[in-house]
């Protein structure tokens, strides 16, 4: 108890917290870890299973005409798509009345959009990502030259922002098309699910499609492609498949004694998968 006492009157010189975890061994410490690893696969399966279940979810037909300004010209929903089979859509909160408008969108919001990934991963799995505001283009513009911004951000003309739950506050829509242009609403998150957004995986799993990988548990025929090997430099993705990446991926799974048809329940937080 008393070197305890001491070690926190310690901390307290240090700028630490008073109360501090205990220091450890090495030996200890990975036993600790390894304890809380296996919560940390529980949440990872359970993870997947959410993301499964998302990809079940019914689909809403969308069947009203919106129209949005861009950059350069008006645009459709299916404008936003930018050919792609879908479409996120992320509400940014970016007009008159929102703190620190002109200058600044909406700090959280702000918080959203310096997180985003490369887009280009998105991209090569048939997917676009979009902001949406009330504010003009050229607000737009000057905003995302000042912030490092590259993503597609279009100005709302109509009632969107009501339609689908973002009119009073930040959320992310996710949408499919087939190939007659038909326009469904396929998922929701808002409020704390708009932490996780940021990265190519969790845009991803809330999309009707998935990571489309061959782990995942989809409906039959959903196109999947082997694990790790459509991953590419966001530069390249234009170019031909490598076949020296493909051996590179089988040789990194043999070593650890999987396969890449290996089943999602065998897939854990300590897998390199993401």
């Amino acid at each position: 108890m008393d070197k305890n006492n001491e070690r926190n009157r310690e901390s307290r010189k240090k700028g630490l917290p008073i109360y501090t975890p205990p220091v450890v061994s090495a030996q200890q410490w990975e036993a600790a870890r390894q304890q809380l690893l296996v919560k940390e696969k529980e949440l990872t399966r359970a993870r997947d299973a959410l993301a499964a279940e998302r990809r079940r979810m019914p689909w809403l037909a969308v069947e009203t005409a919106y129209e949005f300004n861009g950059a350069k010209s008006k645009a459709s929903l299916i404008d936003l798509f930018e050919g792609r089979r879908q479409l996120i859509v992320y509400r940014a909160f970016f007009e008159p009345g929102v703190y620190g408008w002109p200058e600044h969108a909406c700090r959280g919001c702000s918080f959203v959009a310096d997180q985003v990934a490369h887009l280009a991963h998105l991209n090569a799995r048939d997917t676009t990502l979009a902001f949406v505001s009330r504010a003009p283009q050229t607000d737009i513009e000057r905003l995302k030259a000042r912030m490092g911004w590259d993503i597609p951000w279009y100005t709302i003309t109509d009632s969107f922002d009501i339609d689908f739950g973002v009119d009073e506050w930040h959320g992310t829509n996710a949408f499919i098309r087939d190939d007659d242009n038909n326009v469904y609403r396929t998922y929701f998150i808002n409020n704390r699910g708009d932490e996780q957004m940021g990265s190519a995986w969790n845009y991803l799993d809330i999309t009707a499609l998935g990571r489309q990988e061959e782990w995942e548990d989809s409906l039959e025929g959903y196109s999947q492609s082997p694990l790790y090997k459509w991953w590419n430099w966001h530069d390249a993705y234009d170019e031909a498949p490598s076949s020296q990446w493909s051996n590179v991926v089988d040789r990194a799974l043999d070593i650890q004694g999987q396969s890449v048809e290996r089943n999602a329940d065998d897939l854990d937080s300590a897998d390199t998968r993401p």
